[in-house]
């Protein structure tokens, strides 16, 4: 492997690890600090990547824009999604079995694929990158790298440093990190602790939206792709500590390295090497590398 193949694998890991990161996020946000096991969490993936490809148009015929005034509306609308969803049916499942929670999730799963095939059909579809981010730029002699999946990372950056500071440095994320760990006591203190809560699934669900849209000009938009991310994400969640922001950006990044040099140097094996890394490192830390926080 030259120089120039071993910086394309560690952007491609950089880059794979950090949007990985955008999507669990949202699952460690909802398992670890409400304590729900969100299947459905891979279908809001799936919501962002087609809302790239069928927003596009109307944005650009209603309010003008194109790329990015598509990603503005698109977490609206997630932000939205997920305040109605946490209020019709997650707010009954915090006092209830994980198995209850399991059935409900997949549930979802299901009305959202069907919904999804009514809409938009079962097609494959590909989602253009915008023009201004549509370059390369050279990797020595004879190779180039795409500016858009720099973009990716850099977006995918921005967002953990503000999900760093807002959990750390503000108001609210104190009052989420106490809801998180005793629930009695924050209501009586007069904070309105499902309030609380929906505004964490709302965000979980945008952020998770938000990842999906700008994975589509990558890995392209089709039917069942929430399915394959929300195995890995779990994975993430286990890895890195349930509700652990920083564990979860930790585990995405070992699991991106891991996964991109395995299918170019051991591709044979590629496909186990994620849940060897999670056996070694549940072996060694079996609650995960970090605490909740």
């Amino acid at each position: 492997m030259d120089l120039s193949t071993f910086l394309i694998q560690c952007l491609n890991a950089l880059q794979y690890g950090l949007l990985l990161f955008l999507v669990a996020s949202g699952l460690t946000l909802i398992f670890g600090i409400m304590g729900v096991i969100n299947l459905a969490h891979g279908s809001f993936y799936m919501v962002g990547a087609y809302m790239a490809y069928a927003l596009a148009p109307l944005v650009a015929a209603t309010i003008g824009g194109g790329f990015f005034a598509t990603l503005v509306v698109g977490v609206v609308l997630a932000v939205l999604l997920g305040y109605v969803l946490e209020w019709a049916f997650y707010s009954f499942l915090y006092e209830r079995e994980h198995l209850q929670q399991v059935l409900m999730t997949y549930g979802l799963i299901l009305v959202f694929e069907e919904v999804r095939s009514l809409l938009v059909g079962d097609d494959v579809h590909g989602v253009p990158p915008p023009d201004m981010l549509s370059g390369t730029f050279a990797l020595g002699e004879l190779m180039t790298y795409p500016v858009y999946r720099l973009f990716v990372s850099g977006v995918c950056l921005a967002l953990a440093a503000g999900m760093y500071l807002v959990f750390t440095r503000t108001r609210l994320g104190m009052m989420i990190r106490a809801g998180s760990t005793n629930r009695e006591m924050v209501q009586s203190l007069g904070i309105d602790i499902k309030f609380l809560y929906r505004v964490v699934f709302a965000a979980g669900v945008a952020v998770a939206v938000l990842a999906g849209m700008v994975a589509a000009p990558i890995s392209s938009v089709y039917p069942g792709m929430g399915s394959s991310v929300l195995i890995i994400c779990f994975v993430v969640v286990v890895i890195g500590g349930i509700g652990s922001i920083r564990g979860a950006l930790l585990a995405s990044l070992l699991i991106g390295v891991v996964d991109t040099f395995g299918k170019v140097l051991l591709p044979q094996v590629a496909g186990m090497l994620v849940y060897v890394l999670m056996a070694l490192i549940l072996l060694w830390k079996p609650d995960g590398l970090f605490k909740a926080g």
